[in-house]
């Protein structure tokens, strides 16, 4: 195993799982909030993530601050 291909490889699926969550992310923000669905403050948020080869299964908790 190469760990300096790994430690990219890593960092890339990271960058598009972030860039493409947060633009999901925000594409529903802006439809709840046209929709008159949101009144602020924060919502829950959880994000799971999956390697079946490795048996991870492992949920992240936190939270959107509206302002």
């Amino acid at each position: 195993m190469n760990d300096e291909v790994l430690n990219m490889s890593i960092r890339k699926f990271l960058k598009t799982v972030g860039v493409n969550s947060q633009i999901e992310i925000e594409k529903a923000v802006r439809e709840a909030d046209e929709a008159g669905k949101l009144k602020g403050g924060k919502l829950p948020a959880k994000m799971t993530l999956v390697v079946d080869d490795l048996a991870i299964n492992i949920s992240f908790d936190g939270e959107l601050d509206l302002g």
